[in-house]
């Protein structure tokens, strides 16, 4: 399938960063999407990603608060509201019927690949401007999105997962943020930004945090 359109920064990031397929295809994606993923792998990723999740939402709780306009801020606090009662409380059913409590979530221990790429992309907005912080959230907000629009109607095991991503609220949530983004550079740097010697930068970024993700994925496949 092609892939979703998601807005014209994110098409043109998407384009250069090399390592785009390693994330959006990595053997952990397909292995959820075959099925046989292996259970305890698939457990210790979402112990890890609650934990990401955490820094995740202060990452766009920042956003607000770095937020150009009024439509910015709503757009990232409604972001923050997705996450915490939405995808969170996915991670905390799915964990519970396993056996492990909410407590024990919030107590994992951070892996290696899980401190990189959060406080990458925390460091990008607190040393950097809502642009940079963009970049940096993009490529797991949008790259979930085109991995579930890609597994949709996979079922199996793992089926509950993917319907979270492939769901309509998550991809319109994914437009959302690709017109948020989009219309950030515009406000900013105005409608020929992809010309501009900044595009290049945010551009980077993007490419940075899309390989932090891929390293995020060996971790679950790599197991506890």
């Amino acid at each position: 399938m092609s892939a979703p359109e998601y807005g014209r920064a994110f098409t043109l990031w998407r384009a250069s960063a090399p390592e785009w397929q390693a994330y959006t295809r990595h053997e952990f994606v397909e292995a959820l999407r075959r099925g046989d993923l292996p259970r305890e792998n698939f457990l210790h990723y979402l112990r890890q990603d609650y934990v990401f999740l955490i820094h995740f939402a202060r990452a766009w709780a920042l956003a607000a608060a770095k937020a150009g306009t009024l439509a910015e801020m709503q757009a990232a606090s409604a972001t923050v509201q997705a996450l915490v009662h939405e995808e969170m409380p996915l991670h905390v059913q799915i964990c519970a019927g396993e056996g492990i409590n909410e407590a024990a979530l919030e107590a994992t221990e951070e892996a290696p690949a899980n401190l990189a790429y959060t406080r990458y992309v925390l460091d990008a907005g607190y040393s950097g401007d809502f642009l940079d912080l963009m970049a940096a959230l993009a490529p797991c907000v949008l790259g979930y999105g085109e991995i579930g629009a890609r597994l949709a109607g996979s079922g199996g095991p793992y089926a509950a997962w993917i319907d979270t991503y492939a769901g309509p609220e998550y991809q319109a949530l994914c437009h959302d943020v690709g017109a948020l983004i989009d219309g950030a550079l515009v406000h900013r740097l105005g409608p020929d930004w992809a010309s501009l010697p900044r595009a290049g930068q945010l551009s980077k970024r993007f490419a940075t945090a899309t390989r932090l993700e891929v390293g995020f994925w060996q971790m679950g496949l790599d197991g506890p």
